[in-house]
């Protein structure tokens, strides 16, 4: 069967056991760290921790725990954007570098609003994320630049303001941060805020996600996990364990990199999608496919700051967003048929994807 389809689902009790042999075995083959909530209806199926939170102390990871997100904050900017048109301070078509007065760059003019929101702008990146070694050029790039420094969303402009274009806007769905980096430039100017201050009381305070913040990489806050990439040997055994410290920026951004916990990003979803952050018109637009975003052989499209991953008729089977970055794998998807909140956390490179691969195929009825 073809996962992307469901079909009748198994029993809750009989879906959380089966959930919690995959995921525990990944643990105990070091390929899962971090913590996992699976909830229908406000009701919890599946709530585990795996994992150290931090290897040097052996301090082991809780559902309670707070971890670095990564680009699943993409669907907080998506969202604190859709709140200023709401407000009748931005609009879709806006011309982001009028707007931003940045004339003199690369940038193409006829870029908008709903081209950063569903990743068609043409805009090249920092790094190019379709490349055939995107993690090599990342690496290639924290040795060039001082990543440690990247604290703010205007001091990624130097990055990318001056690099030529992939392509014309609205010619096709290319993964892009640097577009969701201007978004965060374009909240700032309609807002009278910071990005951050924005977020905080608009998307965070309003969904009663109370432990969620903007947090850097050098702070020492309670309950955070460390984020933990793998040393392998010649025939690919895991031998070690670095921190990601000199591999992920120091601050987080619009394009990602907030702090949360299981519990927030579930609060945030459910406050989404029942209107409580933005109207039930606009989220509609938001969490309905408005791009072909093909990859891996499955129906995947994009949304405005949101992946869906969708059946042959184009019926919505998930929508949410991945969080990848070195040391931090993470995924927070709703599935709207079975009305299922499913969150993964980890804190360890490239962890949450082959796990959130086996919880889907469980729910799906195909595991």
């Amino acid at each position: 069967m073809d996962s992307q389809n469901p079909k009748k689902s198994v029993t809750d009790t009989v879906l959380a056991s089966r959930v919690g042999r995959a995921i525990g075995r990944m643990a105990r083959e070091d390929q899962f760290s971090g913590a996992v909530l699976i909830c229908r209806s406000g009701k919890d199926l599946f709530r585990r921790a795996y994992g150290p939170a931090d290897r040097t102390w052996n301090i082991r990871n809780t559902p309670q725990t707070r971890f670095r997100i990564a680009s699943v904050g993409k669907m907080f900017t998506a969202a604190a954007v859709l709140q200023l048109i709401e407000a009748g301070k931005l609009a879709l078509g806006t011309h982001v570098v009028h707007y931003l007065g940045l004339k003199g760059t690369n940038l193409p003019a006829g870029v908008t609003i709903r081209h950063l929101l569903t990743m068609t702008s043409g805009i090249a990146d920092w790094i190019n994320e379709d490349g055939q070694d995107a993690n090599a050029e990342w690496a290639a790039f924290c040795r060039r630049n001082p990543i440690y420094l990247l604290r703010q969303d205007s001091e990624y402009l130097p990055f990318f303001s001056q690099l030529e274009p992939y392509g014309p806007p609205g010619e096709s769905f290319r993964y892009n941060n640097a577009g969701f980096i201007l978004l965060g430039l374009v909240i700032e100017k309609a807002a009278g805020l910071s990005y951050f201050d924005y977020v905080r009381r608009n998307i965070f305070a309003r969904a009663g996600m109370a432990r969620t913040d903007f947090l850097d990489l050098d702070d020492c806050p309670p309950d955070v996990a460390e984020g933990y990439f793998p040393i392998r040997d010649g025939t690919g055994r895991v031998t070690g364990w670095r921190r990601n410290i000199y591999f992920a920026t120091a601050g987080p951004a619009a394009d990602g990199g907030a702090t949360s916990t299981l519990d927030d990003l579930v609060r945030f979803s459910r406050a989404l999608r029942s209107g409580r952050l933005v109207s039930k018109e606009l989220v509609e637009t938001m969490l309905s496919p408005q791009v072909s975003a093909e990859r891996e052989g499955h129906n995947w499209m994009y949304g405005q700051g949101c992946f869906l991953l969708v059946d042959d008729d184009r019926n919505v089977v998930r929508w949410g967003h991945t969080g990848e970055e070195e040391g931090i794998s993470c995924r927070l998807y709703y599935y709207p048929e079975q009305k299922l909140d499913v969150i993964l956390l980890g804190n360890q490179s490239s962890c949450a994807g082959r796990a959130a691969a086996a919880v889907h195929s469980l729910i799906v009825g195909d595991g």
